[in-house]
C-alpha cells in the first residue's frame, strides 16, 4: 500500500486554517498524532479523508512548505481599525463558487449579445451621496411607500433582491458553502461580497445573517456595484469604517434605505426611543441599528445618546 509524504507542519496549519484545534481533528482521524509525530505516513484515501475534515485541497499536502493563502478579492474588513487576518476555508470557498459562476455567466451574457449594465461603475466617491441613491432607488425601482406596506421582512428583502436581479445584478443569497449544510457560513466574518463587471455584476449576502442585516448589506453591496468596485465587507451601520469606500458605501446604504427626509417625517421625537426605534425599523424594513444611525444624522441623537443606545440595542439583537 502507497504511503504518502506529509511534512508535519502541513498538517498542524490545515487544523489551524480550518480554526480546528489538532486534538479535535484527531479525535475524528485517530491516526493524525501518529502523523503528526512522524511515527506513521497516510495512504492517499486517508489524506483524502483528512482533506475533507479540514477542508483543504488535497494537492496542498504535496508542497514543501504551508502556502501563503491571498485574499482573491480587495478586503475591507477591520476589527478596531485593524484588517481582519486569514480567511477562513468557508470564505475562501464562497468567493472562488462565486466567481465560477460570475465567469460562466459573463461569457454567457457575450454569446447572446448582452449589453453591459449600465449602471455599473456610473457613479464616484465625490457624487453626492442623497442623489445617488436616490438614482440606485429609481434604477431598481426601489418604492420606499410599498415596502412600508409589506407585512414581513422576508417579503421586503425578497422583492428587494428580486429588483435588483431584475435590473441586472447576479444575487446570491447563502447561509453555508455551497450546498454543506455542515458549514455554516460565520455573519461575524464576514457579512457579504460585492464582484464588480459591467456584464455580470454580483452581490454576495451571507444567509446565516438576520433579515433586517442582510437588507443593509445588500444595499451596501449594490453601492460598491454602482461604484465599480469589487470588495468584501463587513457592513456595520453604526460606526466609522476606515477605508473611503466603505465609509461612502454605508453612507449611501443607509440614505438609500431611510432618506434623511423620509425619516425626518416619520420621527416621533416625544415617543419612548426603544418603541420609536422599534416602529421605525418595521416601516422601513432595516435592523434597529440602522434606525439609530440615521436618528442620529438627523440630529436628533448626540454622540454619546447614539452609543449608549447602540449597546443598549446590540445585547437585544445579539
Amino acid at each position: 500500500m502507497i504511503r504518502v509524504d506529509v511534512k508535519p507542519e502541513l498538517l498542524r496549519w490545515a487544523c489551524e486554517r480550518a480554526g480546528l484545534d489538532t486534538a479535535e481533528v484527531a479525535e475524528r482521524i485517530p491516526q493524525l498524532v501518529a502523523w503528526e509525530r512522524g511515527e506513521a505516513k497516510p495512504t492517499l484515501k486517508q489524506l483524502e479523508h483528512f482533506a475533507g475534515a479540514v477542508h483543504a485541497p488535497v494537492g496542498y499536502f504535496f508542497l514543501p512548505a504551508p502556502p501563503v493563502e491571498q485574499m482573491p478579492i480587495p478586503d475591507f474588513r477591520t476589527v478596531g481599525n485593524e484588517h481582519i487576518g486569514h480567511p477562513s476555508p468557508d470564505l475562501l470557498e464562497t468567493i472562488y463558487l462565486c466567481r465560477q459562476r460570475q465567469e460562466w455567466y459573463r461569457d454567457y451574457a457575450r454569446s447572446i449579445g448582452e449589453t453591459a449594465v449600465p449602471f455599473v461603475g456610473s457613479v464616484n466617491l465625490n457624487d453626492d451621496i442623497p442623489t445617488v441613491a436616490e438614482r440606485m432607488r429609481e434604477g431598481l425601482g426601489f418604492d420606499l411607500e410599498a415596502r412600508r406596506r409589506m407585512r414581513t421582512w422576508e417579503e421586503a428583502l425578497r422583492q428587494f433582491i428580486e429588483q435588483a436581479e431584475d435590473s441586472g445584478v447576479m444575487v446570491m443569497v447563502n447561509g453555508v458553502v455551497g450546498n454543506n449544510n455542515r458549514r455554516k457560513l460565520d455573519p461575524e466574518e464576514f457579512r457579504g461580497f460585492a464582484l464588480s463587471d459591467d456584464l455580470a455584476p454580483l452581490v454576495f449576502i451571507n444567509g446565516a445573517d438576520t433579515k433586517s442585516a442582510q437588507m443593509f448589506t445588500l444595499a451596501h453591496e449594490l453601492a460598491h456595484v454602482w461604484l465599480g468596485e469589487t470588495g468584501l465587507s463587513d457592513v456595520e451601520p453604526v460606526g466609522s469604517p476606515t477605508n473611503r469606500i466603505e465609509q461612502w458605501c454605508n453612507q449611501v446604504a443607509a440614505e438609500f434605505l431611510v432618506p434623511l427626509t423620509a425619516l425626518r417625517r416619520e420621527y416621533q421625537a416625544a415617543n419612548d426611543l426603544t418603541d420609536e426605534v422599534a416602529r421605525l425599523a418595521r416601516c422601513f424594513k432595516v435592523s434597529t441599528l440602522v434606525v439609530l444611525r440615521r436618528i442620529y444624522d438627523a440630529g436628533h441623537l448626540t454622540q454619546d445618546e447614539l452609543w449608549t443606545a447602540y449597546h443598549a440595542e446590540l445585547l437585544v439583537v445579539s
